[in-house]
């Protein structure tokens, strides 16, 4: 089977980007390894727990509440949905005049997340105790 000249083109172009930034990569890797500075000396110091200049206090292999990996997660989720949000806003105009089908679609979109919301409302996730 013989493939078009247009569509093998088209990877052909994804090919050569891929490999293009690959050998960029690799280049500034190496430039940085050459020039980067190099640690001469092994001291406990340098293993040491450090913190923006704050002497330490305590282990530095503390547990942190599960709730707060939980309200980052929710949160990354949320900034997802409005991301996509963003993209409808800037077509609206345009898909307007072929009928109210952008309408229903953002409106079962905002269904499923204020939905979520409430779910989580509910069950509590976002109450910090």
């Amino acid at each position: 089977m013989v493939l078009p000249i247009e569509g093998s083109l088209n990877y052909l172009a994804i090919l050569f980007a891929g490999v293009i930034s690959l050998v960029i990569a690799g280049i500034v890797v190496q430039i940085a390894k050459l020039t980067g500075k190099k640690s001469r000396e092994v001291t406990p110091a340098k293993y040491d727990t450090f913190e923006c200049g704050v002497a330490y206090e305590g282990s530095a292999h503390q547990q942190f509440s599960v709730r707060y990996y939980l309200v980052g997660i929710i949160f990354l989720i949320f900034d997802v949905e409005v991301v996509f949000m963003y993209p409808w806003t800037l077509t609206f105009k345009n898909y307007i005049q072929s009928g109210p089908i952008i309408l229903l679609e953002m409106g079962l979109f905002m269904v499923l997340v204020l939905g979520g919301y409430f779910y989580l409302r509910l069950r509590g996730a976002l109450e910090w105790d």
